[in-house]
Formats: C-alpha cells, sequence, structure tokens
C-alpha cells in the first residue's frame, strides 16, 4: 500500500429520515435526499459545515442536504454508528473521513467506492499535495476528498495566568513543560485541563512525539517498530508525570478548552479546531481576544514539527443518492467550499491554490508552518493507525487513568501494536 485513509466531527438537526424524498417548493417535485454523514456538532466545525452546506444548497437545487451528524469529539460515538451502517449495508451517501489508516478495514472490506475518475474530471492531483494524495491512495486508487489539513500538535495557554505563574512565555519542551505546570500548581489554578478519555490520548501523541522527537515517532509506524524501547518507556513516564497536573476530566474538548479562555486553566493540548471555537463570534464560538484571552505555541518539545489529519469525504459502496453525494464530494474539493469551511473550522485548506489572505493569525501561522516543517501523523485522528488499532490504544489509556500504571500502559501499547501490524 502506497497509503492509507482514515476518518474526522458534525451536527444534527430535524430532518426527515436517510433515503425518503422531500417534497420540493417549486411545482412540486421531489428532492432527494444527501445523506451527509460527520461529527461536526461544536462551535465552529457546525459553522464550517453550514458554510459548505449553503454553497451545496445553492449549486444543487436538486438535492437537499440531510445533516447525518453524530455529536462527540473525535467521532468516536459516530465511528461506532457508521460501522453498524456500513455493516449492514445501509451506508450514508458519504461520510467524513482523516487521511491516513483509518479508513483501513472498510476499504479492504469494499466498503469504498475509488474516486480516481472524480480526480481526474476536477483535476485536483494538480491541486492537492502530493504527499496527500499519497496519503490517501492505496495500490494507486483514491478514497476520499480532503477538505482541510489540522495540526495536532498545538499548545493553549492563557497569557494572563502564565504571567501570574512568573512564566515569560510558553514552554518549549517537555521538562520545562512539566517545570511549568509546577508553577501554575502554585497559583491555585488549574495546570493543564483536560476534556474526554479521547483527549488524553490525544495528549498522549503529543507527549510521545515532544519527548521522542520526529524521527523516532514516526519509526513506531514502520515495519519493525519498538514500542517497547527505552524511548518509549521515557515518554510515558513524563506523560504520567504531566497527567499528575490535570485538573478534573471534562466532558468533551471544548469546555476543557474553555477553561484556558476563561481564565481557569493555564495549558490545554489541543488540535488547532481549538482556534475556531476561541475567536468565532459568540454566536458560533466563544468570541475571545487572540493574543490576550488565548494564546498558541507548537505543543512541548515538537517545534518545526507538523502533527497533521486531514477530515475527508468518501462515496461508500450503495449509497441511495450516488449522484448526490458525487455533488457534494465536488464542493468539499472546490476551492470555494474550502475556503468557506476552512476559516471557521480552524483549519488551513488542502488545496494549493485557497485565498490566503483569508487565513490570518493563527491560520497564517499553520499555513507557513505546513510549508516548511515536518510532518508528524496524528495516531487519535486516523493517519498513522487503524481503527482496531486505534481502540485498542483508547482502551490501553483509558485503564491507565485508572490505575496510573506506566509499565502497564508501555506493555498495553506494545501488545497493540503487535496485533494491528499494518
Amino acid at each position: 500500500m502506497a497509503g492509507l485513509l482514515g476518518l474526522a466531527a458534525c451536527g444534527g438537526g430535524n430532518q426527515t429520515p436517510s433515503g425518503t424524498q422531500a417534497t420540493g417548493a417549486a411545482g412540486g417535485d421531489s428532492k432527494k435526499q444527501v445523506e451527509v454523514f460527520s461529527w461536526w456538532t461544536g462551535p465552529g466545525e457546525a459553522d464550517g459545515l453550514k458554510a459548505m452546506r449553503e454553497i451545496f444548497e445553492k449549486q444543487n437545487t436538486q438535492f437537499t442536504f440531510f445533516d447525518a451528524a453524530v455529536a462527540g469529539g473525535s467521532g468516536d460515538k459516530a465511528k461506532a454508528l457508521l460501522k453498524t451502517k456500513l455493516d449492514g449495508n445501509q451506508p450514508p451517501d458519504t461520510f467524513q473521513g482523516h487521511a491516513g489508516a483509518e479508513l483501513q478495514g472498510y476499504i479492504k472490506d469494499g466498503k469504498l467506492e475509488a474516486l480516481n475518475s472524480l480526480y481526474d474530471e476536477l483535476k485536483l492531483k494538480d491541486v492537492f499535495p502530493a504527499q496527500l494524495i499519497e496519503q490517501i491512495s492505496v495500490d494507486g486508487q483514491i478514497y476520499s476528498v480532503p477538505v482541510n489539513i489540522h495540526r495536532s500538535n498545538v499548545l493553549w495557554f492563557n497569557p494572563a495566568i502564565l504571567k501570574e505563574a512568573g512564566l515569560a512565555g510558553a514552554p518549549k519542551s517537555i521538562d520545562e513543560f512539566i517545570a511549568a505546570l509546577e508553577k501554575v500548581k502554585a497559583t491555585g489554578k488549574i495546570p493543564l485541563s483536560i476534556g474526554s478519555e479521547w483527549t488524553v490520548a490525544h495528549l498522549l501523541e503529543n507527549v510521545m512525539l515532544g519527548s521522542m522527537g520526529t524521527d523516532a515517532y514516526n519509526a513506531l509506524f514502520k515495519p519493525g517498530g519498538n514500542w517497547a524501547g527505552p524511548e518509549v518507556t521515557t515518554a510515558l513516564q513524563k506523560f504520567a508525570k504531566i497527567m499528575e497536573y490535570a485538573g478534573d476530566p471534562q466532558d468533551d474538548w471544548q469546555p476543557a478548552a474553555k477553561q484556558v479562555a476563561d481564565g481557569q486553566a493555564a495549558f490545554n493540548i489541543m488540535g488547532d479546531w481549538a482556534y475556531g471555537y476561541f475567536h468565532n463570534p459568540p454566536d458560533g464560538g466563544l468570541g475571545k481576544a487572540s493574543k490576550t484571552d488565548f494564546d498558541w505555541a507548537p505543543s512541548p518539545g515538537t517545534e518545526g514539527t507538523y502533527m497533521w489529519l486531514s477530515d475527508s469525504f468518501t462515496l461508500p459502496k450503495g449509497a441511495k443518492n450516488r449522484d448526490g453525494a458525487l455533488a457534494w464530494l465536488k464542493v468539499a474539493a472546490s476551492k470555494e467550499g474550502q475556503d468557506a469551511f476552512n476559516p471557521k473550522k480552524g483549519s488551513i485548506p488542502a488545496r494549493k491554490d485557497a485565498d490566503t489572505s483569508l487565513y490570518t493569525d493563527y491560520l497564517a501561522d499553520a499555513l507557513k508552518d505546513w510549508g516548511s516543517n515536518k510532518l508528524a501523523g496524528s495516531i487519535q485522528h486516523g493517519v498513522s493507525v487503524s481503527q482496531p488499532h486505534l481502540a485498542a490504544i483508547g482502551e490501553a489509556v483509558g485503564l491507565f487513568m485508572g490505575t496510573k500504571d506506566v509499565a502497564g500502559l508501555q506493555k498495553a501499547l506494545d501488545d497493540a501494536a503487535k496485533a494491528n501490524i499494518q
């Protein structure tokens, strides 16, 4: 395999059930519904989806958009439901995915159509980066349309709390981070906010990258990757130390991030979708001021590396409205669609020809770094591991949160890697 594929989040509504038809307002003509499955329900991400939906509905008056979103950050709940639908041969017309290994099982099981003809029709190989095309291809076949690029390794912090703790700026190494957490603890503020279990796995991948370095981290996902080695042991020990400073787990990533913006917590490690949540106006976000209410830096130890993921959409075999799904994929692939979606989502476009004037503040930094940094694939967000492998990692992290057993965590991670050799 030259590369593999994966999954990514969306909001639901009061639409009629998938597969039914709604009556159009003009002349009583029926309009076929296009069931778009995602997990974009939170502020920022839902706003981006809405912007792209408006383009779709304007360009495709013969179709109605059916938002089949399932709430839950990182899509864990959505992925479970999606697997049930695909296994039962009741696929949505299109579903959200991440570039990388996460969709590997669906591809092997023959659940997805290849999209090479669509890429040829739209000349997408000319506008998507070659490295991205490679990641979403299997044996020369392309299986998704990427709508963005996200960065996973971002440290979000509250400048006022850092100043109160006597910190001149964001910590650059893991050891500096641990020292900074201790200083914040002395102020009585929450040193590190965390959300539900998947956000802890997200934290883990960042600590591993920051502790091990890019080359050693990337080597874990190649043949012979050594999850039992001393570099992993050191990284997990530092992860365990960092977790000692974590506040009470919140329901999901948004309330954990909000603790930083509201001045309750100093640090949160989360992907750059948090930027849309922080920055967007109060009707779709928190309406906070960058560099004042919140600031950002590469997560400790990862400067010069872009830990990436890419949200994308697929064409399942047996889709009830295949033509409608293809129409949606064309919007997702388009310059207009990506420029409408990404500034609200807090991501940068997958296309190389997007309007760079739309990407300011944090997003300008991300565009620059994407073009110059080393790359590392996210674990939690589908680039580096398959869905079964990720599930095993999530289980290991969940057990660790109760036991605090570093040796047990490393053994579980090593067992998961050996059981899911790709």
